[in-house]
């Protein structure tokens, strides 16, 4: 796994803007695209990118609020556009996405050309609402299909109130909870780390050509050569490569169930939607400032933050102001406080950052 590009197609919150479009992120790597929630307007978005809409294969909900979730039939229908493929498109979310997707799909009888399939998020009975009465969860799995979905499943977390949602042998994805309103997740993506290298002049000193030999030393097998000499693997193959973390939060005004899997993560995207001056407004309404944000980044000694999630007060960090307008650099100077310059960064829409190890 080389590539692994994260491009922020909405960095707005609660409504868009003439600059910034609601949440909606790509993880563009070596297999395809990953999109992390969808807010109206994400298909719009993907057009003016360099992205193509058909390499997603993935797609993660973070809360079931409609500025991460109102773009997502359209998109589903975008993307199904002279767009035939073998394999289903996965969709993770909170219970409730799949009544809400196939209401959306069923209903305007979306014709969608490929199979899509939903998981859904089982939450812990503390993340539902008081008033869950008054907006129940629908999850009737008998409920009628689309006619392209396949059938998925419902995630149950964990003893550690983990949700494991996927995993191969480049890379995995598990969520935890954050506090919000509605139920509402964290994801965290971790790369598999790679062997690490051959050290071909000491082998060719052993006398030991390129080969199987080779092969099975990189899979951490002893060899015997031809003349009897033993290698071992630690003989030969350097320090391991670790794998890349990357940590993209729903909304949140309380994001320490990070510490279960994401410390030391090479990126963290949470969001950092109000000023400090107005934290109790800010957590009332379950979200986060940035010191809040930097605080947590602080904590678990991320390699990098990224701001996201931006209130529509805020004009982007390059405008114009007037007279009664304010500047997102306000919310960059407030995490400026707690965290080094080289490990904060302000997302605005069609960012694209590469994510080194």
């Amino acid at each position: 796994m080389d590539v692994l590009e994260l491009t922020f197609l909405g960095t707005a919150s609660a409504v868009p803007t003439l600059i910034r479009c609601v949440s909606c992120t790509a993880l563009r790597h070596d297999e395809g695209i990953w999109l992390f929630d969808c807010g109206e307007g994400s298909q719009i978005q993907l057009m003016k990118s360099l992205l193509k809409p058909g390499k997603i294969n993935k797609i993660f909900i973070t809360h079931l609020h409609g500025d991460h979730l109102f773009g997502l039939p359209g998109l589903l229908c975008t993307i199904s556009q002279n767009n035939q493929r073998d394999a289903p498109v996965e969709i993770y979310g909170p219970l409730g996405l799949r009544h809400y997707l196939n209401t959306a799909l069923c209903h305007s009888r979306s014709d969608i050309c490929f199979q899509f399939v939903i998981h859904e998020l089982q939450p812990l009975p503390f993340q539902l609402p008081d008033n869950i009465e008054e907006w129940p969860l629908q999850n009737d799995m008998t409920a009628p299909f689309h006619p392209k979905e396949c059938p998925g499943s419902i995630i149950i977390p964990d003893e550690n109130q983990l949700w494991h949602l996927y995993s191969d042998s480049k890379l995995s994805v598990k969520a935890v909870w954050v506090k919000h309103r509605v139920p509402s997740f964290s994801f965290i993506i971790k790369e598999s780390g790679k062997t690490g290298k051959l050290d071909a002049q000491k082998l060719k000193s052993l006398g030991v050509s390129p080969g199987p030999l080779y092969a099975r030393l990189k899979a951490g097998e002893t060899v015997v050569t031809e003349s009897g000499t033993t290698i071992l693997p630690s003989d030969v193959v350097g320090d391991s490569i670790p794998g890349r973390t990357i940590v993209i939060s729903g909304d949140s005004s309380d994001s320490s169930q990070l510490h279960k899997l994401a410390n030391g993560a090479t990126v963290l995207v949470h969001e950092a939607t109000l000023e400090n001056s107005l934290r109790d407004q800010c957590v009332q309404n379950g979200h986060s400032t940035p010191e809040m944000t930097a605080s947590l980044a602080k904590s678990l000694d991320v390699k990098l933050l990224i701001l996201n999630h931006v209130s529509s007060r805020y004009k982007p960090v390059s405008a114009k102001l007037s007279d009664d307008e304010k500047s997102a650099q306000i919310l960059l100077d407030e995490a400026l406080d707690i965290l080094p310059a080289h490990k904060v960064l302000l997302a605005e829409d069609l960012f694209v950052y590469n994510v080194s190890r």
